[in-house]
This record gives structure tokens, sequence and C-alpha cells, in this order.
């Protein structure tokens, strides 16, 4: 796969500062259309059942008023399937979500939750939702994503972010085996969680991955230096590493 590797901005932790204090300030749909501008490709939000920062309302603005593809991330559940079909998101990604955990951790088992999976994948995709699945990179996984039929997979790079020396040269190169196993198989692979500047290098010149999804790290960034100008410096580094 070649041509330039998309980058998708998370916003949720925007409505995680705004819920902190509650009103309406700092705007996520601000934020999304401050990323847009500053050269993002799409826009991520995760809705979780527990709405502890994105909110239905943050959704209906999103699709109401940025121009950019959006990114759904959901749990498999009736609920967010009617949300999602009720609103038509470019994309769904299906994630793991647990209420205790601080964030998404790990990826989502779809070779062990296939039958569970296939419901959803066959609904989102009916009503033209391109469907993703947020996935550990093994081959174990992006087989059962190919089983259920699934366009793109987004792998977690939680790990190769939070190791290093020769652990993260292995996790890279799963990383790399892994999305060149999905380009094979007609799958699109994307990558996301737990990047910033300093590591997004080597996932960015990964050739086969068509987009990166990052959030948390940018919105800590712009406490510092705007929201524009970390979304410049990311799309920048992941320029230079393609």
């Amino acid at each position: 796969m070649t041509g330039q590797l998309r980058l998708g901005v998370n916003i949720d932790h925007v409505a995680t500062i705004r819920n902190a204090r509650g009103g309406e300030h700092p705007d996520p749909v601000r934020a999304a259309i401050a990323a847009a501008a500053a050269g993002a490709d799409g826009i991520t939000a995760h809705l979780r059942e527990d709405r502890r920062h994105i909110t239905d309302g943050d959704i209906d603005r999103l699709m109401a008023e940025i121009d950019l593809p959006l990114n759904l991330e959901m749990a498999a559940t009736n609920e967010m399937l009617a949300i999602a079909l009720a609103h038509r998101p470019h994309a769904a990604c299906i994630v793991p979500e647990k209420r205790e955990e601080r964030t998404t951790e790990g990826g989502l088992d779809a070779a062990g939750q296939r039958n569970h999976l296939a419901y959803y994948v066959e609904k989102l995709s009916g009503a033209n939702i391109r469907v993703s699945l947020f996935i550990e990179p093994s081959e174990r996984q992006v087989e059962a994503a190919l089983r259920l039929g699934a366009p793109v997979v987004e792998f977690h790079t939680g790990r190769f972010a939070h190791v290093d020396g020769e652990e993260r040269s292995d996790e890279l190169r799963r990383i790399a085996d892994c999305a060149a196993l999905a380009v094979k198989n007609g799958i699109e692979p994307h990558a996301g969680h737990g990047l910033t500047f300093d590591n997004v290098a080597p996932i960015a010149a990964i050739p086969q991955l068509a987009e990166l999804n990052i959030g948390h790290f940018l919105v800590g960034e712009a406490i510092f230096t705007g929201l524009e100008d970390s979304v410049r410096r990311m799309r920048a580094a992941m320029d230079a590493a393609r």
C-alpha cells in the first residue's frame, strides 16, 4: 500500500476535560474543526456506554458540523448499534469496553467473540458503514477479521508504546507482519494507541498501514502548544517517516 498515511484525530479527551467541570467548554466539536484545519484526515470519537467523555449530543453535532469522515468507536452492543445506524458515520470501529478501565485496554478478541461480533459487522456493513475491528497484532485476530468480513482492522499499539529495547523491536515486527497479512487478504490496516512524537516514526514507516488514530497525546500537547500545532507536528512526523 502506498500514498500518504492518514491521520485520524481522536477528540475524546477534550470532552473529558469539559466533563470534569461541566458546562460546554472546551468544546470537542471546536477541537475537531481545529484538527481539520491542521491537516487531520478524519475525526475519531468513542461514545462509551458510560458516556464518560463523548456524549450523544457531541455525535449529533460532529455529524452536522464537520466535513471530515467520522470514525465512531463503539462497543458491540444493541444500544451502540442503534446509535450508529441512526447517524450513519463514515466508519465504525468496534472496540472492547470495560466499565472500570481508564481507557481501552488491549484489542478486541475477534477470534473468541466471532459469533457475537458477526451480527454487528453484518448490520453496520449493511448500512454502508465501514466496519473496523480494534485488535491485537496477531495472525489469529487478522484471520478472524477476515472470516467476519471486516474491511478494516486497527492494530492496538499500546504494548509497542510501553516497552523498549528488544521487546519493542519484537512488537514492531508483529505489527508489520500483521499489516502485511491484512493487506494480502484484502483488509486495510490501521493502527493506534499510545503513539507520540517520539515513538510514531517506526509505526508510520510500515508501508502497509493506511491510517493512524491518535488522540490523548495530541490533546495533552495542546495544553502547551495548541491543538493545531500538535496536529501539524504529528502530521509532519508521520510524513517524514513514510
